[in-house]
């Protein structure tokens, strides 16, 4: 299937309540990962897609939920969704060695983000 969903990542208000809670409700394995500002939380679920929690980056937004979609060229996706009428709130950026990512806010006001894995 083209363009999966591969990451779903927790923005919270709250990271030691959310690991302790989502640690113990579904014994997910959580590995702290070092950033440039703070930490963040790898979740490894087993089978299907893992994901991640971190600190609301957001002043004053509530805890969310954010699903992200593979793409194979994050500046044409990027791009094309903004052409489509989506809002770009986070310009293509580079996550460490992993890959790259950006965040758009479609016409009806849903966020997701694009992933592309760097090979």
């Amino acid at each position: 299937m083209a363009n999966p969903f591969v990451h779903v990542e927790l923005n919270t208000r709250d990271i030691d309540k959310a690991k302790a809670f989502y640690g113990q409700l579904f014994d997910w394995k959580l590995q702290e990962v070092p950033m440039t500002e703070g930490t963040y939380t790898m979740i490894e679920v087993g089978a299907g897609t893992g994901g991640g929690m971190m600190a609301q980056p957001v002043p004053g937004a509530p805890s969310a939920w954010l699903p992200y979609v593979e793409v194979s060229d994050i500046e044409a996706a990027t791009e094309k969704a903004r052409s489509l009428g989506a809002t770009v709130c986070t310009e293509v950026t580079p996550v460490m060695d992993m890959g790259w990512m950006s965040l758009i806010t479609d016409p009806t006001g849903a966020t997701l983000g694009l992933w592309q894995t760097r090979t």
